[in-house]
């Protein structure tokens, strides 16, 4: 239910259009991460899909998503983002990323969080389909995550 509810949520931010209207410009298909500087064992295959919405808020200049994932430690996560674009061509793009997930149980593994919801930040790149998100420390036992997979235009 959490994610209907973040899709209308976020189709009412991209405009107000139905959610036929205003479909998803891509999907993102997660694959899995690294935890750089790992002090104890986390999960490193994350599946996971995040549909994205392509410039439709703050001047037509920041995309926004929904989606869900298996997080690093085993758990299923919701996640609402925001993509801003440093630098975009066909081939390859270089943007800055914010998110909101949840953390099941895990929220105080975090520096940060309301509960177990989870602010994430960082730089995202792309070549082609592939992505990989570089995200700085969000708690003790990382000093940076890196999460990469596949992104597909949705025509």
């Amino acid at each position: 239910m959490q994610v209907k509810q973040a899709i209308l949520a976020v189709t009412l931010l991209a405009g107000g259009a139905t959610a036929a209207d205003a479909g998803p410009d891509q999907v993102s298909i997660l694959l899995g991460s690294h935890h750089v500087g790992a002090t104890r064992n986390f999960e490193e295959f994350n599946p996971g899909v995040i549909l994205t919405w392509k410039e439709v808020l703050w001047q037509n200049r920041l995309d926004v998503g929904v989606g869900v994932f298996r997080n690093s430690y085993g758990d299923a996560s919701v996640v609402a983002t925001t993509a801003f674009p440093l630098v975009r061509n066909q081939n390859w793009g270089l943007d800055l990323f914010a998110a909101l997930a949840t953390y099941p149980g895990e929220g105080d593994q975090f520096t940060y969080s309301i509960g177990d919801v989870v602010p994430i930040a960082g730089l995202q790149a792309r070549y082609r389909n592939v992505f990989v998100q570089a995200i700085p420390s969000g708690g003790s036992s990382v000093d940076a995550t890196l999460t990469y997979g596949l992104t597909f235009a949705l025509d």
